[in-house]
This record gives structure tokens, C-alpha cells and sequence, in this order.
């Protein structure tokens, strides 16, 4: 099964982001800020993510940048490449990636790492792996002096500096390689990616989108261990942008009633009552785009969409709640499975941001 849709705009309401701790910008190191945290200057406050590898699927970066979203200027660092050594991962950066960050209105700035150790615990690895600091301070000045769309100033960087970012990313590399004594992937890999990307963002998109198609083909047949589906198959969703962008998911569920397909995310939990907040907010990025998803096909036959968060866990028991319920259904679901004020609360923000961006939240035993 085949889902298409395209995205024309995200209107969006956060409910659940943190508080953010405020850093002034004379006292900022990316390498020792927190994963999200506001900034301040002369010219204004703004939020700044990082991201630790260029891959989304590591360490969460769609909390982070789902911790941002309520702030109107808004920033995410991101490495353009990061090698673990040569008998490690290395991943390089993706145009989706850049593409759905420019569509949340979220300025990139494309960094690198300058400095590692050798690591104690895995033989032939490095690791702290450290971020110039300097050159994102740089470019956060440079953005606020900047005065175009994220969009814009993504795209900018992607045509006008990014071949000189990949080569102080291949000089660091060497670097590090030489003061570590650990064997990195070879340099070449880092050229062909120079090459791939050119001066023409397309060259980058299809470099991308071939990588993610791949990604997508063995997602679609491989079941995760921590997640506890239903019986509805997973089912690719390749999603269009105005900006020419695509993205090409995964969805974990899909159901069917009428002429309505309801594409649902899913999170499970073994252990706790709910998922994680990190795996809540990882799920809450895809409701933004599914909730924003305009002229919906499955195998080009047109259809109505919902977005579905189903949470799931071991340790629940009784009836599912849904955000479509009641206060009085919520507090007896609470009161079955013991669950404590803090928690409910969390579910009530959760439930409101369901019910105001148009989306369904389900949360459910799984046994």
C-alpha cells in the first residue's frame, strides 16, 4: 500500500514543551548547553536544539526540536557528518531532514565536529566528539542579523557554503584521526558527498531520496522489538512538500472506516505506565505533519486522513482512553491503573493538544 499526501503549510499548537533554561550568548558552548535551551543577546531571545549525529533516528531529535516550536525564532545545530571510526557507523546528513526543518520554520545551521578522544569502553571507535563552537557562534550572529524565512537562509547555506563546510569537516577528520591513532572511514566518502550534493540542491535531494526509499523498503518489513502493534499492516507514506522536498515514513497502523484512512503512530512502554516523553514528542512531530496532510491518496485513489498517537504499555489494564472521551472517563481510567496526579496532568496536555490540532490520541494496555 502506497499513501501520498502533500503539505501546503503546518499550523500546529504545543502544548507540551518544556521549559527551557536561558543562556546568555556570551556564555554559550553548544558542547555544554542543554539538548534544547534559549538564548539571549541584544537582538532578542531564541531557541537553539542540537542534534548529536545527523541521523534521526538517534538520540531523539525530534524532542528537541519539538521543545523549540513555541519560540518565534527558532534554531537547530546540526552535524553534517559524523564517523564513530572505521569500524563504526558513519552518517552524513539528509535533504528530508533539512526539507522538514525548513517547513517547521526552523533555521539549520550545518556544523561539524573538530575534536574526539579515543574511546576506553569500544576498541577502534572514537568518541566526545565536540562541535567548533566558534563557527556556530558565527552563524548565530549571523542569524540575527538575518531577516529572510528559514527556508530561505536553509537553502542558502545548502548552495552557498556547504562544500566549504564539508571540507572543514574533512580537514577535522584528519585531524582527529592523526591525534587519536584511530582509524576513521577513508576521506573519499567525504568527497563523494561533496560531489553528490554539487551546487544544485536537486543533485542533493535525489542523493537523499534514494537513501530514504532504501530506509523506508526495510522499515516497512522489519517489526522493532519495542514496538507492540495491532493487526493492520505498516504501510509507506511518502509526503510531498512546497518546497519540492519529500518524505518518505513509515506509518505503524493503518485502519480504515469509510473513506477515511487512519495513519497511526505508534510508542509502547514494557516497564512504565506510559511511553517516554522523548518517544511521545518523537511521535508528536509526525502528528504535525499527518495532521497538515492535504490531498491524501492511497495507491492514487483519493481519501480523508486522521492521525492516530496510540501509547501502549504492559502494565495497563482495563478500557482504552482516548482523547475523544470524557474528564469523567480520563479520572476512572486514572483511578484503575493508579496513576498519580503529575502523570494525569500530562495526559490532559497531551489530550488537549489532540483535540486542538485535529489529531487522536489513544493510550491502551497491550496484553
Amino acid at each position: 500500500m502506497e499513501i501520498t499526501g502533500k503539505i501546503t503549510g503546518i499550523e500546529y499548537k504545543i502544548e507540551l514543551s518544556k521549559t527551557l533554561k536561558r543562556v546568555a550568548i556570551k556564555d554559550f558552548d553548544i558542547n555544554k548547553a542543554p539538548a534544547t535551551c534559549l538564548v539571549e543577546s541584544k537582538k532578542g531571545t531564541f531557541a537553539i536544539s542540537k542534534w548529536v549525529s545527523p541521523k534521526r533516528t538517534r538520540s531523539y531529535p525530534y524532542e528537541k526540536v519539538y521543545n523549540s516550536l513555541s519560540i518565534s525564532k527558532k534554531i537547530t545545530v546540526i552535524p553534517i557528518v559524523k564517523d564513530e571510526g572505521a569500524v563504526g557507523d558513519r552518517d552524513f546528513l539528509q535533504w528530508d531532514t533539512v526539507s522538514m526543518m525548513s517547513l517547521l520554520d526552523v533555521f539549520v545551521i550545518f556544523a561539524y565536529y573538530h575534536k574526539a578522544k579515543a574511546s576506553s569502553s569500544y576498541k577502534g571507535k572514537i568518541t566526545n566528539q565536540q562541535l567548533d563552537n566558534n563557527y556556530i557562534l558565527e552563524k548565530i550572529r549571523e542569524i540575527e542579523q538575518y531577516h529572510s524565512s528559514a527556508l530561505h537562509w536553509n537553502l542558502n547555506e545548502l548552495t552557498q557554503n556547504f562544500h566549504s563546510i564539508i571540507d572543514k569537516a574533512k580537514t577535522a577528520y584528519i585531524s582527529i584521526e592523526e591525534s587519536t591513532g584511530i582509524a576513521l572511514h577513508n576521506v573519499a566518502g567525504l568527497d563523494s558527498f561533496k560531489d553528490k550534493i554539487g551546487t544544485d540542491v536537486s543533485s542533493f535531494m535525489e542523493f537523499s531520496r534514494q537513501k530514504a526509499k532504501e530506509a523506508q523498503r526495510r522499515e516497512s518489513t522489519t517489526l522493532q522489538p519495542k514496538e507492540h502493534l495491532g493487526d493492520f499492516s505498516k504501510a509507506n507514506v511518502t509526503i510531498t512538500n512546497y518546497l519540492g522536498g519529500k518524505y518518505f515514513f513509515t506509518v505503524d497502523e493503518v485502519t480504515f472506516s469509510e473513506n477515511t484512512i487512519f495513519l497511526t503512530e505508534c510508542k509502547h512502554s514494557k516497564k512504565a505506565i506510559l511511553p517516554s516523553m522523548s518517544d511521545i514528542k518523537d511521535g508528536l512531530i509526525k502528528m504535525i505533519l499527518y495532521t497538515n496532510l492535504k490531498e491524501v491518496a492511497i495507491d492514487d485513489v483519493p481519501a480523508q486522513s486522521k492521525a492516530v498517537l496510540k501509547l501502549t504499555s504492559e502494565q495497563l489494564k482495563g478500557k482504552r482512553i482516548t482523547s475523544e472521551g470524557t474528564e469523567k472517563e480520563l479520572d476512572s481510567f486514572c483511578r484503575e491503573n493508579v496513576i498519580g496526579a503529575t502523570l494525569q496532568k500530562r495526559i490532559e496536555l497531551l489530550f488537549k493538544e489532540a483535540k486542538e490540532n485535529n489529531f487522536i490520541v489513544s493510550i491502551e494496555g497491550s496484553i
